[in-house]
């Protein structure tokens, strides 16, 4: 029996006594599940109507795990035990996040970068069938993946047809190439249920079971949790977690969420998308800053932060003011969250379904792929590190000389409620030591940090950099690759592809008036070092302002 557990301090508690009882009034919970699109707003309607399916997950993927559990069995039978999971944003954290609770091997190849690429390609090609997961079916990274997946089927003598599995919505791009292509099967999403929702559905289900996860256990935790969901009552956990999200008075916008010993791995980062793609928008919504118990945020008490801790079911955490903590399974957790996310956009005043905001970075990449673009020359060089800024005309850095005078400079611009977005175009997997360098961040600064990897955070936190508060100020870093990996039928190469999807995204942000400090990193490996050695010493250094 699923078992949800919930408390609050401080603002998140005052948020649940001015805003429960009105919830509650207004029928919200009930009207949720009735996939009523009124909820919003007269200008969310249209969205909301085609957006709400994710409330019905569980009953509409009922027949999911029986069909998953087939294909796993040929797959195994025919010594395919490696599976790959080629998607992005909600296509990759869901099955991201499954798997690695339940102790089950999948790659998650959500990254341009060539070297991770190239890695992804070259382990067991043998074993391994993947599958390939797009909402839109026009997904550019998914796409360029599966060529040169199958590319790589090809020369070795492998059908490739036999190995590739495709999730989508009907009708897309994707499901009719699939079908004409022949490939081995084609699974199709509820097109009702956006990406950042749909990890109960075939998005989270497909690749999660056939590497191994019992995924009808995880549906069945969902519907029971669904089912206090509906129930229009102060106790309901669901709205208890969206006031405390989205109706603290004033707004706490930087949402610190941390596993306090919770047995969801990774839960956090998927949290974070569903979030921060959610409610960033028209200049609202809520920051979510993935961290460790004992991270500066957590610690600092600043007026705009609320902590939220992940626990393990029956513990006892004591908690500091302001600061929430939930429990419970997976599945159960997973339906909390989406149900909470759409109480606090409701709360907030905007559309939680949709993300106005992505296409524009993806369109500024398209116009350098489309164009030979020349690098910005460098400002200055400091070691292995090329040293730019978002514009030409960047008087916050002029004077600089040196990376840890440039990373001084970029911080000083953090006014006293904003935030840090450092986000690394590079090998998440071969260079995961590099995101240490939040915590020496969040500490100089007293801020809250954000750590993305690229071009993955495009599809979740890159929604909240443009059109949440503009507050943020950003830490991009990119890399020179040993060797690019060409994509096949395709102009450009995955370093190309990286490169102008970093450099879009920076011009984007600084279009919003927005400080971008630019680290290129000659040598990857010197590089990161000295990147690391410089955030080093800024620590006993409070920079913010």
């Amino acid at each position: 029996m699923t078992s949800l557990g919930f408390a609050a301090t401080g603002a998140a508690q005052a948020a649940g006594a001015q805003h429960l009882l009105t919830l509650v009034a207004d029928q919200v919970a009930s009207r949720i599940f009735a996939q009523d699109a009124t909820l919003w707003g007269p200008e969310a309607e249209a969205e909301s109507a085609i957006r709400l399916g994710w409330v019905a997950a569980p009953e509409i993927s009922a027949s999911l795990p029986a069909e998953i559990a087939a294909l796993r069995g040929e797959l195994l039978a025919e010594g395919i035990d490696r599976i790959v999971l080629c998607g992005m944003g909600g296509s990759s954290l869901a099955p991201e996040v499954i798997t690695a609770t339940a102790g089950v091997e999948l790659t998650v190849l959500d990254s341009t970068d060539p070297a991770q690429v190239r890695a992804a390609v070259q382990d067991r090609l043998a074993s391994t069938a993947i599958v390939v997961s797009s909402k839109s079916g026009s997904t550019l990274e998914t796409d360029s993946q599966r060529r040169i997946f199958e590319q790589e089927f090809t020369a070795a003598g492998i059908d490739a047809k036999s190995r590739i599995i495709i999730v989508t919505d009907p009708g897309s791009p994707l499901d009719v190439s699939a079908r004409e292509a022949g490939y081995r099967k084609v699974f199709n999403a509820d097109p009702n249920v956006g990406g950042r929702y749909s990890g109960l559905t075939a998005f989270g289900l497909v690749p999660s079971g056939l590497a191994g996860v019992d995924v009808a256990a995880l549906l069945d935790s969902a519907e029971e949790a669904a089912e206090m969901l509906r129930d229009d009552d102060v106790d309901n956990v669901g709205l208890r977690l969206g006031a405390a999200l989205g109706g603290t008075s004033p707004l706490r916008d930087k949402i610190v969420i941390v596993d306090d010993g919770s047995p969801l791995v990774g839960f956090a980062d998927w949290a974070e998308q569903l979030l921060a793609e959610s409610t960033g928008k028209l200049g609202t919504g809520v920051l979510p800053v993935v961290a460790s118990a004992d991270s500066p945020e957590v610690t600092a008490g600043a007026p705009d932060v609320l902590v939220v801790r992940l626990v393990a079911e029956d513990s006892e955490v004591e908690l500091r003011d302001n600061e929430v903590s939930i429990s419970g399974g997976l599945g159960a957790q997973m339906m909390v969250w989406e149900f909470a996310t759409a109480v606090a956009g409701r709360l907030l005043g905007i559309n939680p379904f949709d993300q106005p905001d992505v296409e524009a970075a993806k369109s500024a990449a398209r116009s350098m792929l489309d164009a030979t673009f020349a690098p910005v020359p460098a400002l200055f060089v400091d070691g292995a590190v090329e040293v730019r800024a978002g514009t030409p005309d960047a008087p916050w850095l002029a004077g600089a000389t040196s990376l840890p005078e440039a990373l001084t400079a970029l911080l000083r611009t953090l006014e006293p409620n904003g935030y840090l977005s450092v986000q690394v175009y590079l090998d998440r997997l071969g260079l995961a030591p590099l995101a240490e360098i939040r915590e020496p961040l969040a500490g100089a600064t007293g801020r809250p940090v954000t750590f993305g990897w690229g071009p993955r955070f495009l599809h979740s936190t890159g929604q909240f950099h443009k059109g949440g508060p503009a507050v943020g100020v950003f830490l991009q870093v990119t890399g020179a690759p040993e060797q690019d990996l060409a994509i096949p039928d395709r102009p450009f190469g995955f370093g190309e592809l990286i490169a102008a999807q970093a450099a879009g995204d920076a011009t984007v942000l600084a279009e919003h008036g927005r400080p971008v400090l630019r680290l290129h990193l000659t040598d990857v490996a010197a590089g990161a070092a000295e990147l690391q050695s410089a955030v080093a010493g800024l620590a006993g250094h409070h920079l913010n302002g």
